[in-house]
C-alpha cells in the first residue's frame, strides 16, 4: 500500500516552499497530488541556479515535489482559469499559500471553490494571519517565522549578531502542520460529508515554536534569558568541546538525576558531594567555576573517547553536534527512517524523508519531480477534456505541455 491517503486527490496552487511543502507531505503519505505551476513554472525552480550555478538536477525543489504529477496553466487566462477549475472540482484537498488578495482577485478563494465542490477541503497557508493590517503582507519564513514571531531574537544572546535563518525551516514545519491539520479535516468530512477551509500562517508556527518562553511572558511577565554558553547557570546542560575540536551538548536537565553520572564521566566523582555543587541552587551559584572544572575535563579527551565515555552512563543524556557531512553518514539516521530513495528512472535518488513513517499503511515513493508540463495532458485528459481541447489550450498558451 502506497501510504495512509492512498486515493485522496490534491491540487496544489504553490509557489516557493511551505505550500508545496504541506503538499510534498501529503504526496509522501500517499496522495495523488497535482500541483499547478504558471507556464513560467514555480519560482522555487530558481533554487538550481541561486544554490548551485546551473547543474543538471535540483535538490532543494526536489525534497518539496517529489512524488506529484505537474501541470502548466496559465490562470489568469480565461481558458487556462476554467481548466484549472475543473481540476479542482474533482479534487479533496486544495492547498495554496498564495496570497488571499491575489486568490480572490483570480477566483480560487474559498467561497468561490466551495460552491463548486462542498467536500473541498481547502488549505490556506499564509505569512501573517487572514485578517489585520499585514493580511496581505508578503512573508518568507525568514521574515514571518524568523524574525517577526520573535524567534530570532530569542537565539540571540546580548551583544551577538542575529543568525540567519536555514533555508525552509520554517516552511517545513509549517508544512508538516499543515499536513496534518489537513487530514484531521478531511476525517472531519468522512463524519460530517462537508469540506471547510483550514488555515494557518508562518507567523503563528514561529511563535508556537518558541511557546515556551512567550507562555511564559504572557502568564509570568517574566521574560526568559537568553544566554551564551559563558552564562548558563546550569552547566549540566550547555556546549563542550573534546580535544579534537569538536562540540557536544551535556542535556542534564534534571539537576538531581543528571549531575552524579555527569560527574563520574568527567572522572570527577568527588564533586557529586563538594558543597560547591553538591545541589541545584549551589550549582548555578558557582556556575562559572563548574563549567571552568568541566571545560578542562571535556578537553582532555577526543569526540571518540567521550562516545565510549557517555555509553557507561546511560542516564546522562547528550548529543553530538553533527555537521551536515556528519548527520548524513551517521547509522542512526538510516535506523531512524531519515534517508529515503526515490525512483528516478534508470534507478534511485536519495534524499532526505519526511518525518513520519506509517506502519500499518507503509508509504512508497514514486517519482522525482515533475518537469514543468510534464503530465498537463494526461491530467487534463481525466479531468474529461479531449486530445483537440487540450491541443487549443496548448496553442493559445492557457497551458503548456512537455509533448
Amino acid at each position: 500500500m502506497p501510504g495512509p491517503l492512498e486515493g485522496v486527490k490534491v491540487v496544489e496552487l504553490g509557489v516557493w516552499v511551505a505550500g508545496p511543502a504541506a503538499a510534498g507531505v501529503m504526496a509522501d503519505w500517499g496522495a495523488d497530488v497535482v500541483k499547478i505551476e504558471p507556464v513560467t513554472g514555480d519560482p522555487a525552480r530558481l533554487f538550481q541556479h541561486m544554490y548551485g550555478g546551473d547543474p543538471s538536477d535540483n535538490p532543494v525543489f526536489e525534497l518539496d515535489n517529489r512524488n506529484k504529477r505537474g501541470v502548466a496553466i496559465d490562470i489568469t487566462s480565461d481558458e487556462g482559469r476554467e481548466a484549472a477549475l475543473r481540476l479542482i472540482d474533482e479534487c479533496d484537498v486544495f492547498i495554496t499559500n498564495v496570497r488571499a488578495a491575489a486568490l480572490q482577485r483570480a477566483g480560487f478563494d474559498y467561497a468561490s471553490l466551495a460552491s463548486r465542490n462542498p467536500r473541498l477541503v481547502y488549505g490556506l497557508i499564509t505569512g501573517y494571519g487572514l485578517t489585520g493590517p499585514d493580511a496581505d503582507r508578503p512573508g518568507f519564513d525568514i521574515s514571518a517565522f524568523w524574525a517577526r514571531s520573535g524567534m530570532a531574537h530569542m537565539m540571540t544572546p546580548s551583544g551577538n549578531t542575529i543568525p540567519t535563518l536555514r533555508g525552509g525551516m520554517g516552511d517545513h514545519s509549517t508544512g508538516v502542520t499543515f499536513a496534518g491539520a489537513l487530514s484531521a479535516a478531511l476525517f472531519s468530512r468522512e463524519r460530517t460529508g462537508a469540506g471547510q477551509m483550514v488555515t494557518s500562517s508562518l507567523l503563528r508556527q514561529g511563535v508556537y515554536t518558541i511557546g515556551f518562553d512567550l507562555n511564559m511572558v504572557l502568564s509570568w511577565g517574566r521574560h526568559p534569558p537568553i544566554n551564551n554558553r559563558f552564562e548558563a547557570r546550569n552547566p549540566s546542560v550547555n556546549t563542550y568541546r573534546s580535544s579534537d575540536d569538536k562540540w557536544f551538548f551535556v542535556v542534564g536537565v534534571e539537576g538531581d538525576r543528571h549531575w552524579p553520572p555527569l560527574a563520574r564521566v568527567v572522572g570527577r566523582p568527588e564533586l557529586v558531594d563538594d558543597p560547591r555543587f553538591d545541589t541545584i541552587r549551589n550549582r548555578a551559584i558557582n556556575h562559572e567555576e563548574l563549567r571552568h572544572i568541566l571545560d578542562a575535563a571535556f578537553a582532555s579527551r577526543t569526540m571518540d573517547e567521550w562516545v565510549d565515555a557517555f555509553a557507561g552512563e546511560p542516564d546522562m543524556f547528550w548529543s553530538p553536534i553533527s555537521s551536515a557531512d556528519e548527520i548524513l553518514a551517521d547509522e542512526q539516521l538510516g535506523h531512524a527512517g531519515g534517508i529515503v530513495e526515490v525512483p528516478n528512472g534508470n534507478g534511485t535518488t536519495r534524499m532526505i524523508a519526511s518525518p513520519v513513517d506509517f506502519m500499518g499503511t507503509p508509504t512508497a515513493h514514486r517519482n522525482l519531480a515533475p518537469r514543468l508540463g510534464e503530465h498537463t495532458r494526461v491530467v487534463l485528459s481525466e479531468a474529461g477534456f479531449t486530445d483537440e481541447q487540450i491541443d487549443r489550450l496548448i496553442a493559445v498558451g492557457a497551458v503548456k505541455s512537455l509533448d
